[in-house]
């Protein structure tokens, strides 16, 4: 008997314990956010996700109730500042801007990666989404599509050379795109973004620029050293309206543009997650947000949790045959 009312007296004791602490969780996640949140940019800062995520924190903060510090761990493709947030503790409190590149096309490009894109991640929100801009010299002589075509297919030994802002990017997988579907060969010429990639072709170094067109488009729209010959989105961008498509080259299946999503760790709390949600998506249905993202050539996302896993998947099925298929390797 002795032994009996001991084990029930325990067991009280630890069911109370237990209950304490779930209740103190339960407090907890109803407090987030209690301080600031970090947002990791595997990226250095002025490119297209570093602009994309600078946007996004700001017009989150008011929702949250808390600051939300932008934080540039630049390297490797971005592996390196998304591998942080996959190995930070899963509370809420880290996110990651990631992007095409870093969960859907690094993994079939580095054999090391520092994280899983599928399992280590947890889905919040596409921020943006933005067309490639395919830009020359002011002085080039290729004033269309069909002039790039042309040249390409006529400059022999002396390829067409085209300027990205790294090997494996979604940019660099763009230009082997329409390679593939223009039948051309050209001349890739990885920079460190376009910091480096834009001077190379305002001084003449490279003959064709492809990047994101929300870094280049002040360039672009300014038109004394860069002229836009096309975007590759499947319809014009309303920034720039009067430059054509691609596709209005008669290249139909050229339809690419470039994605920036917030990520969390996986594990992390689902009050957490619903938080960051509902502040991204009450952000992104603003008008005032859909204006600014206009603005930088680029469009509002749309997509929020298990349908940006979802989309994920096509897009790992879509850019993983491209790069078997063409031989692309991480040098």
């Amino acid at each position: 008997m002795i032994k009996i009312r001991f084990q029930s007296a325990w067991a009280h004791y630890a069911c109370t314990g237990l209950a304490s602490l779930a209740m103190a969780a339960t407090v907890q996640a109803a407090g987030f956010p209690d301080h600031p949140v970090t947002l990791v940019v595997p990226y250095p800062p002025a490119g297209t996700t570093d602009i994309a995520a600078r946007t996004i924190a700001q017009a989150m903060e008011a929702s949250l109730g808390q600051t939300i510090v932008v934080e540039n761990r630049a390297g490797a493709g971005g592996s390196i500042g998304m591998g942080y947030v996959a190995r930070a503790k899963p509370d809420g409190y880290t996110l990651g801007m990631g992007t095409i590149g870093t969960q859907t096309i690094n993994q079939f490009l580095y054999k090391d990666l520092p994280f899983n894109p599928e399992q280590d991640f947890e889905p919040i929100a596409l921020v943006m989404t933005t067309p490639n801009i395919i830009a020359v010299n002011v002085e080039s002589k290729i004033k269309n599509m069909d002039d790039l075509i042309a040249a390409a297919k006529a400059s022999g030994d002396e390829k067409l050379s085209y300027a990205s802002p790294g090997v494996g990017s979604s940019v660099h997988l763009t230009g082997a795109y329409l390679e593939q579907v223009a039948g051309i060969d050209m001349l890739h010429v990885p920079f460190k973004g376009v910091s480096g990639s834009l001077p190379a072709l305002i001084g003449g170094q490279v003959d064709i620029l492809m990047d994101n067109l929300p870094s280049t488009l002040s360039q672009v729209k300014d038109g004394s050293k860069i002229r836009g010959i096309a975007i590759t989105s499947a319809e014009r961008s309303p920034s720039i309206p009067d430059i054509p498509t691609v596709a209005e080259s008669g290249l139909k299946n050229m339809d690419v543009t470039a994605w920036f999503a917030l990520y969390v760790p996986k594990g992390t709390p689902k009050d957490a997650k619903d938080k960051l949600i509902e502040a991204a998506k009450q952000a992104l249905n603003t008008p005032e947000l859909q204006a600014k993202f206009v603005t930088l050539g680029a469009q509002a996302g749309t997509l929020f949790g298990d349908d940006l896993k979802a989309f994920e998947k096509t897009e790992r099925k879509r850019w993983s045959t491209l790069i078997q298929e063409r031989n692309i390797t991480k040098q």
